[in-house]
This record gives structure tokens, sequence and C-alpha cells, in this order.
């Protein structure tokens, strides 16, 4: 054990990517959950550059609690109607004044909010009408003096007595999933742009084969009937057929793909928006109910409940050792076998240095890991790759703040 508490262990089990079954998922960047992490994030990553500018570093916020209440619309082949507006509520803590009396200065932190939010619907979601479609609002009231009273000692506290968890390498199951919706919301909307950005793609492994079910929501104003419709359906088939097998290269999988399977041709069923987004009728959102840090939901793999998104960078450890814990895996990954699992978990204590977990967990998983000649040296370099991480917790804040990392 180490000054830091950091336990390194090897366990005798059979890796995940090993196993018979594995189940991985990825809610697509308009997936509602999607909008309320992404739009919870976006508005952390503004509030500290401004508290930066206005006072050097970041202050407290959080604002990991954004929803989306669906509106309600009207699809139809050759262009629909949005009837009621979604709406979004921008919910937080913010250091929204500093000082007292004369000496206090007040923040604009619900207009760095809002302006946030607005700049990255427009960015993202070409299809929706920020300013016609979609009621914004902002709700970002003071933190307590307990939370905000971390911020006014020396050294980085942490926030909250919890954990934050990840895993390394990536299994097949996982790169297929995340990368296909990557790929469908990426490279593929310059040949299809009747297909929207609210995707979800599902992988179920069994033994060698995998069968990814994708759900894809559908532009109507781009698809003037239900012949066009199955045609872009059919080209998206194969154009996601096309850049699996690019993925899997030579592993051998036995790949099927099924796409909107709720259609119903025969009953006029169709996955049609005038969006491209299903919240602007079919389904609310709130962060923290879709992908983890690492960007998937890996129900087969250790994970944390903890909402990534929208809690700020530097002390909440919600975020800070979610993001750690990944980091880690993925560095202790590349110095050990790449036939090994390797799980991370991290855990604070309220009011205690960031840097100085209560326990910092590495698991070295192989189905005969304890008995490996060469476990002592990956214990080893697994506990120098987290003793280097939690000595430069400030370097994880800032590829937060920087958006060098992913938190959906």
């Amino acid at each position: 054990m180490s000054s830091k508490n950091i336990y390194v262990e090897g366990l005798n089990e059979i890796p995940t990517p090993m196993k018979k079954v594995e189940i991985v998922e990825r809610k697509g960047i308009g997936h509602p959950d999607s909008v309320s992490d992404a739009l919870a994030e976006e508005v952390s990553k503004s509030l500290c550059r401004m508290y930066r500018k206005e006072f050097g570093h970041v202050l407290h916020h959080n604002t990991d609690e954004t929803q989306i209440a669906a509106g309600e619309a009207a699809p139809r082949f050759g262009g629909g109607t949005v009837i009621d507006p979604v709406f979004i509520l921008l919910v937080g803590r913010a250091t929204t004044h500093v000082g007292e009396g004369k000496d206090m200065k007040s923040l604009p932190c619900k207009p760095t909010a809002l302006k946030a939010a607005t700049d990255y619907l427009t960015k993202t979601f070409p299809n929706l009408d920020v300013d016609s479609q979609v009621i914004l609002d902002a709700k970002l009231g003071m933190g307590s003096d307990d939370l905000t009273g971390v911020y006014k000692t020396s050294g980085v506290l942490a926030n909250d007595t919890s954990f934050g968890v990840g895993y390394a390498p990536y299994s097949i199951t996982d790169r297929l999933t995340l990368q296909t919706e990557e790929y469908v919301n990426g490279a593929m909307k310059k040949k299809l742009k009747e297909t929207g950005q609210d995707v979800k793609v599902m992988c179920s492994r069994v033994d060698n084969k995998i069968t990814m079910t994708i759900a894809c929501a559908m532009v109507d104003k781009y698809i003037p009937d239900p012949a066009h419709y199955k045609s872009v359906v059919e080209e998206m088939y194969d154009l996601v057929t096309d850049n699996a097998l690019k993925i899997i290269g030579s592993e051998k999988v036995d790949y099927k793909l099924e796409i909107n399977t709720g259609d119903n041709y025969d009953n006029g069923v169709y996955y049609l928006t005038c969006t491209g987004l299903s919240q602007e009728m079919g389904d609310d959102g709130s962060v923290g109910r879709g992908n983890r840090c690492n960007g998937l939901i890996t129900p087969y793999r250790p994970m944390s409940m903890e909402a990534t998104s929208g809690k700020n960078p530097i002390t909440h450890i919600g975020k800070i050792y979610n993001v750690m814990s990944k980091l880690i895996a993925e560095e202790v990954a590349e110095k050990v076998t790449n036939e090994a699992e390797i799980r991370v978990r991290l855990l604070s204590q309220i009011g205690k240095p960031v840097s100085e977990p209560l326990n910092a967990s590495v698991q070295i998983v192989l189905p005969n890991a304890e008995s490996d000649p060469h476990l002592a040296s990956w214990k080893s370099d697994a506990e120098g790759v987290a003793e280097y991480w939690l000595d430069n917790v400030d370097k994880v804040s800032d590829m937060i703040i920087d958006g060098k990392v992913r938190t959906f």
C-alpha cells in the first residue's frame, strides 16, 4: 500500500470481453438524456471560464440537474409541425455573488448559462429552431456554506464522500457501440441528411456473435413518402455495416444489424420527427440517466451511478474521480497485457484532499492473475500510474474545463 492508500491486486476472474454474454449501450448526442448531460456540462464549462476571467480561479458550482420536458409535435412525410416547444430547465447551484455589503460583486451566472445552452443547441442540432421550438430557462441558486467552504481553504478538498469508477481497455462490443453512434452522428450525416441526431445503439454479444440494434429518428421534411423512408433505412444499413466491418477488422465476430425495429410498415408506423429529436414529443430527459463518462452504459462492467456532467471539475468527486479512474485504467492497460481487464475505483471523504483518497483500488483481472509471474511488476506499474494522476488533480480539472475528455 502506498501513502495515498493505493491498493493493487490481481483478480482471478474471466475478463468481461472473454465471457459468454456482454451488453453495451450508447445514447447518442440527440437522446434527451444526452442533451441534458451536454447542456449541464456546457453550462459548467462556461461558468468555469467566467469565474477564471473574473477571479483567476473556478468558484463553487454544480449544474448537474438539467431537466428536459418533452414538447408536442405532428410529424408527417414532407414536413410536419412542432405544436408545443420542448421546455428545458437548467438547474443547479452557483456562486452568484462574492463579498458582502458594499463590497459585494454579483456575477452573471444565469446569462452565462443561457448563452452556453443556446449556443450548444444551435451548433449541434441543425433541424431544431431554438428560437421557436425550445423554451429555455435557468434556476441557479447560491450554494450552501458547507460546500462553498471547501473553496475557501488551502488545497483542493473533496466536496462529497463519493467514488468514481473506470475500466479499460474497451472490448470490441464497446468499440462497435461507441464508434457506430459517432459515425451515424458524424460522417454519415454528409450522405444521409434524413437521419436525425437522436440515435441509440445497443449491442448484444453472445460468444462471438454481436447483434446491433439502432434506433434512429428520421427528419420528416427530407422524406417525401414511405418509399423514400425505406430507402433511407436500407442505405443506412449498408453504410453502418461497412463502417462496422472496418471497426471489427480481423477480429472473429459474427455481426448482425437491425435498424428501427419499432417500425411497422403495414400499419403505417415510422420513426418520423420534425427535428430529428424525440424530445419534441416522445421523451423527457435528465442528467445522469444515460452514458457514463466513457460514453457508454455497460451493465457487465463496474459503473458509478453519479452524474458526471455538470458537476464542478475542481472539488466534485462525482466528476473528478470518474474521469480520473478512466484515465488511470487506460494507462495501466497500456502497460500490462492486453488480455487483462483493468478496473479502478477511487473513494473520497468530504473535506479531505482530493489527491488523497480513502481508497484507490486497481484490479488486474485475468483467469490466473494471482499466479502470473508478471503480477509484481504490473502492480508496481499500476501504483505508479495511480499515484501520478492523484498528484496531478489540477491536470484532470484542466482537461475537463478545456473539453479534452468526454463526460457522456
